[in-house]
């Protein structure tokens, strides 16, 4: 009786090896997708009231701000709207955060009906 031999090449291996890696990593965003969004929430307002108190208080750029950031928070943008005295970190497409700075108030979280004004 003879017996066939499948061998996998290395190429083909290597290969499916990554595409199980790739459908973990998916799996594993799709079910902690609530809690990514959570702390990027929390990333994103974290950033914007530290960088608007560095900018409009401390007087600083707000390029040199950046470097108030905990480390991991690379991902995170800031613009800034001088007009209306704002600053906006965010992560595109998944978060952002506006802080303004008032009067006698300091830098204070704005909430999404703030910001339709």
């Amino acid at each position: 009786m003879a017996t066939a031999k499948t061998t996998f090449s290395r190429g083909r291996l290597a290969l499916y090896a990554a595409a199980l890696f790739i459908a973990v990593l998916i799996a594993l965003f799709a079910f902690n997708y609530s809690f990514i969004k959570g702390q990027l929430g929390v990333g994103t307002a974290y950033g914007a009231r530290v960088a608007c108190s560095c900018h409009y208080i401390g007087g600083r750029d707000i390029g040199d701000c950046e470097k108030d950031f905990e480390p991991g928070m690379e991902v995170i943008g800031l613009s800034l709207n001088e007009e209306k005295r704002r600053v906006t970190a965010s992560v595109p497409l998944l978060s952002s955060a506006t802080a303004e700075f008032r009067e006698g108030w300091g830098c204070v979280m704005l909430t999404d009906e703030d910001l339709a004004d």
